[in-house]
């Protein structure tokens, strides 16, 4: 409760979020909601300007733009929101099992993880693509298998600094089981932590995943999706850069969103964080307040 109160006192963070519930909803509703089928091909309509009909025009094809932004969510935020579920179940387990017990579990665990986090991660996400073939399907594979090792690694530290404290040690030494301390004393003090981290990755895994479908290694056509609209609309970018804007602006203010959110949850975790900024701004460098008193005496 502290935390939402602290989250609804900062105005970006709640607009952030506004953008973020109601992007999953027109995402999850979109067959309601697209005026028209974003599949539908009509060549008369081929780059027509935009109308009532059809808001934001059309593209090469003649299909409506703005239906393929709404059906472009799907793949673009709401199955990485799955994939980064999946991820984060995966690297919290491994976590917390390496923070609490650590020793030869720990070093198991972790010696896993550098495995994993030793190639690149475009890297590894292009071999696997590589081995399973091109497909969304396969991409968020790969994001699942790479993704799991970074959580798992953060999730562990933020585990192990809790395991030390005082009412853990009190209740390891009364007997109480250790699954019960985990979920009981561990999982609601790390559970901010994973929140943070997790808002905070999301966005990059949606511009990689964007980032795939522009080089034509993600989803197919004729699905929508916003990073290969903005590979359709590249032949025609200097003619008709309208047709990249959209897209464009839909991963921009998608993944900005999720980023100030991560801020604002940072913020709302520790409220230390607010006051130091406050701090920062008030004070004015040396330096500013003689340039300051230059121009006051000129």
């Amino acid at each position: 409760m502290r935390i939402v109160k602290n989250l609804r006192k900062d105005k970006i963070g709640m607009i952030s979020l506004l953008i973020i519930v109601v992007t999953v909803i027109v995402g999850i509703f979109a067959p309601l909601l697209a005026p028209s089928d974003p599949n539908e091909v009509n060549m008369s309509l081929r780059y027509a300007s935009p109308s009532w009909e059809f808001l934001l025009g059309n593209d090469h094809l003649g299909r409506c733009i703005f239906s393929r932004i709404i059906y472009g969510i799907q793949p673009s935020v709401l199955w990485v929101l799955v994939v980064l579920l999946v991820s984060v179940l995966i690297g919290a387990i491994l976590g917390f099992l390496a923070g609490y017990y650590r020793g030869v579990v720990d070093a198991v665990i972790m010696r896993m993880c550098d495995t994993m986090l030793s190639f690149p991660g475009y890297v590894m996400a292009l071999a696997i693509i590589g081995v399973l073939g091109v497909g969304l399907e396969n991409i968020l594979i790969a994001f699942a298998l790479i993704k799991w090792a970074w959580f798992a690694r953060i999730i562990r530290t933020s585990v192990m600094q809790y395991t030390e404290l005082n009412y853990v040690r009190f209740s390891k030494a009364c007997g109480v089981s250790d699954m019960k301390i985990i979920f009981k004393h561990i999982v609601p003090v790390t559970f901010s932590d994973i929140a943070v981290i997790s808002s905070g990755s999301i966005g990059s895994m949606i511009l990689q995943i964007s980032g795939f479908s522009f080089l034509g290694l993600g989803i197919q056509a004729p699905n929508a999706e916003w990073g290969m609209m903005l590979n359709e609309a590249r032949e025609v970018m200097f003619t008709r850069p309208e047709l990249m804007l959209a897209p464009g602006l839909a991963i921009i203010i998608v993944v900005s969103s999720f980023n100030f959110l991560s801020d604002s949850l940072q913020v709302a975790i520790d409220p230390k964080l607010a006051n130091s900024k406050n701090k920062r701004k008030d004070t004015i460098p040396l330096s500013k307040m003689k340039v300051r008193e230059n121009e006051v005496a000129n």
